[in-house]
């Protein structure tokens, strides 16, 4: 359960004051961690003690020591010396060790029951009772932050996320797939929407400090106030991250809370897509016009359909602007400048963007 990294450190740090070497091997006497120069001269012993009932015993020139996991046998702990002061040393070695393990099995058991709430894998009965045992809060503001990278993620990667964002003890730091990183983070009453986005952008700014990933894009729930509710957050926070790729991909963060009619248009069937724009453009597609034309209808957009603030902003005449909304108008039946035709253009647009999307999951 513990990784072997951490028990290299481990005793690496216990050598460092003690100046005693020390090694852990599993209970076939493979050496999982060692200061020793040569730690196969012992396997052979390790094997004869696994099997004999003493707890500790001098074996080779070494103190040999046992450590359970309730009451089962997990790893046999070797210290350099057949002295008193060595096997004190050696004592106060195994138990930290044993210390490691539990709380790394309790961590387990949190992870455990993390993963399977988000997953939405629980009953309302169990999810409070094992919240209890395991002394989780079920009655405090949280929310979802799915954090997802270029790399596949493994154990030590997830570990590097939890030292680099696991601040406070009840936030919660975990993994469903292989991709994303998924925090649970706990919050106070006073967090709102403005908070969490100060949040999220740290989060970007401290993992893009502190390792080499370059595309971290990071995606966010809505706030749930009862443990039962984590699930809907982080499907919110999945359903953000996704429609983000589509409609926000210029952006690093995205709330679900800005989705807006984005979100309806990812859930709608390819086939409707399709017949909606041949019903609407008789078959073409609303981005075949050339780049001057899509510029001006987006920059139109983005000024709330206001003529002089567009005309001012392309560096073109007030008419220039007009002549080229009339021309829009001839080719496809839509004048900009209403608001039905040019929520219904908006809507084509991102229906295309949708379908492309789509077809590039295909190939």
């Amino acid at each position: 359960m513990i990784s072997n990294q951490i028990l290299q450190n481990t005793i690496e740090g216990l050598k460092g004051i003690s100046r005693i070497d020390f090694c852990v091997l599993d209970t076939e006497g493979k050496a999982l961690a060692t200061t020793f120069d040569d730690s196969k001269e012992y396997e052979s012993a390790v094997l004869s003690f696994v099997e004999s009932p003493a707890d500790s015993q001098v074996i080779q020139g070494c103190q040999f020591f046992k450590i359970f996991d309730e009451q089962q046998l997990e790893y046999v702990l070797l210290a350099g010396g057949e002295s008193e002061e060595v096997y004190m040393v050696g004592k106060i070695a195994a138990f930290q060790v044993q210390s490691l393990l539990v709380a790394y099995k309790e961590r387990f058991d949190k992870d455990n029951f993390i993963k399977n709430l988000l997953l939405d894998n629980l009953l309302l009965v169990d999810i409070y009772n094992r919240a209890k045992k395991l002394h989780i809060d079920t009655e405090v503001k949280r929310v979802i932050f799915i954090i997802e990278t270029s790399h596949e993620k493994d154990s030590v990667a997830l570990d590097n996320v939890r030292n680099l964002l696991g601040g406070k003890s009840k936030d919660f730091i975990t993994a469903v797939d292989e991709k994303n990183i998924i925090v649970v983070k706990e919050l106070s009453d006073k967090d709102g929407g403005r908070e969490l986005e100060k949040m999220a952008k740290d989060m970007l700014d401290t993992l893009r400090d502190e390792s080499d990933e370059e595309h971290i894009h990071i995606a966010y729930g809505t706030i749930v106030s009862d443990i039962k509710e984590v699930s809907k957050s982080y499907k919110e926070a999945k359903l953000a991250l996704d429609v983000g790729k589509i409609f926000f991909d210029e952006k690093d963060i995205v709330a679900y809370s800005t989705l807006g009619i984005g979100r309806l248009i990812y859930q709608l069937p390819i086939p409707l897509c399709k017949m909606f724009i041949k019903e609407i453009f008789e078959g073409k597609s609303p981005d075949d016009f050339d780049e001057e034309t899509l510029t001006t209808i987006n920059k139109f957009f983005e000024n709330s359909l206001n003529v002089s603030e567009t005309s001012r902003q392309l560096y073109i005449h007030r008419n220039t602007l007009v002549y080229r909304l009339d021309k829009l108008q001839k080719s496809t039946g839509l004048d900009l400048r209403v608001f039905e035709d040019a929520i219904t253009f908006k809507i084509a647009l991102m229906v295309v963007k949708y379908m492309k999307y789509m077809e590039s999951l295909e190939y």
